[in-house]
């Protein structure tokens, strides 16, 4: 049996990184339309697949995955965020709480389906 994998939505040459609260961040694209889905860490991110929600809903589940549309996912983290601190976290706070496997926006990240 064949082994299929994901394609990584990284580019093959990073020509542009972004340092940002002391990381280097790589853009990532849509790995069906090659629209932008956003940055990822450059420092141990070792694949990366993206699908837009226009590509996702016009191809549908991938075997073996489940999917939440960005919008609901990230709205349901915006809500743990206001609901825990009474608002929504700055991007370092957020990478702190990333870091700490107890906190409540680790196990959202946990949650979140791969495409």
């Amino acid at each position: 049996m064949p082994l299929e994998l994901l394609p990584d939505s990284r580019p093959k040459e990073t020509k542009r990184v972004t340092a940002f609260r002391g990381l280097n961040w790589v853009p990532i694209f849509c790995a069906n339309c090659g629209a932008d889905g956003g940055w990822v860490p450059e420092e141990n991110c070792t694949f990366a697949f993206y699908l837009c929600d226009p590509c996702a809903v016009r191809h549908g589940k991938i075997d073996g995955t489940y999917m939440v549309p960005d919008e609901a996912f990230f709205e349901k983290v915006k809500e743990a965020q206001v609901e825990k601190f009474g608002r929504v976290l700055t991007p370092q706070e957020t990478a702190d709480a990333l870091g700490q496997e107890e906190h409540i926006l680790s196990k959202l990240a946990k949650e979140r389906p791969r495409r």
